[in-house]
């Protein structure tokens, strides 16, 4: 099916990461022009760069207001503007602490690294369409954000405020400055990447993770990335907005396995 995405300029953050790169070369397969930002896996952005012709890299911090500005200064200058954003940048802290024991220092560090990373990315993208009168934005959260994660309140908290707040309020701001723009959004669970591999090489772990979905497997990124792109597509979703798509093979609350 025709996505109406090839030619499309896209910026999509977190490209070094699993989920970000499966992204950046799902769009690029479509024939979308994409710019990949990564903040430390230069080597792994410009792996995945090779993969996606005429593709740009861009570095930055995007808890840091003028590393954000300036990535979207140069996509601009990269490629005249931007018609997509997928904000996949984000960080989950892997030691489990509960909250009586988390310290302030990590609920800011968490919170700047996934909340204030997204509103800045938001912010950038917003301003774009604000010039362009025409976008397509896909935040990313996670199931924590919907189901909470005991050990994770900081990370839970932070994609909760993503994917409700967030995300509801975007959806009816973008269409003051551009009628048909949209804004939706994606939740991962349980996904094979660099942020989370160490904790998936665990089988006891996976083995009662995987309780609670009907799909007992963890996602593959491209799982992840096909869904962005759908969403990101007018084609496809023309008229879906201010909607989460849990891609977590049915994932609930509860245990469905003994």
């Amino acid at each position: 099916m025709e996505t109406g995405l090839s030619g499309k300029r896209v910026l999509v953050t977190g490209a070094s990461g699993g989920i970000g790169a499966a992204c950046a070369r799902a769009f690029a397969a479509e024939g979308s022009r994409v710019a990949l930002h990564y903040n430390r896996g230069r080597d792994r952005a410009e792996a995945v760069a090779a993969d996606c012709p005429g593709s740009v890299v861009l570095q930055g911090d995007l808890r840091r207001e003028e590393d954000a500005d300036r990535i979207f200064d140069e996509a601009r200058s990269a490629f005249g503007g931007l018609d997509v954003c997928a904000a996949v940048a984000g960080v989950w802290p892997e030691e489990d602490v509960p909250l009586w024991q988390l310290s302030l220092d990590r609920w800011q560090e968490t919170l700047a690294a996934n909340l204030t990373a997204t509103f800045l990315t938001a912010r950038g993208f917003l301003r774009e369409v604000e010039r362009s009168s025409h976008g397509s934005l896909v935040l990313v959260g996670s199931t924590a954000g919907v189901f909470g994660e005991a050990g994770h309140a900081d990370y839970a908290s932070a994609k909760s405020a993503v994917v409700r707040g967030l995300l509801l309020s975007l959806k009816n701001e973008i269409v003051r400055i551009a009628p048909r723009a949209r804004v939706n959004a994606v939740c991962p669970g349980w996904t094979v990447s660099p942020m989370t591999r160490t904790t998936l090489d665990d089988p006891s772990l996976v083995e009662r993770a995987t309780r609670t979905m009907a799909l007992r497997k963890v996602a593959q990124p491209e799982d992840v990335a096909r869904q962005i792109v759908v969403l990101a597509s007018d084609e496809l979703s023309g008229h879906v907005t201010g909607q989460v798509v849990l891609v977590a093979g049915g994932m609930e609350g509860r245990v469905l396995h003994s």
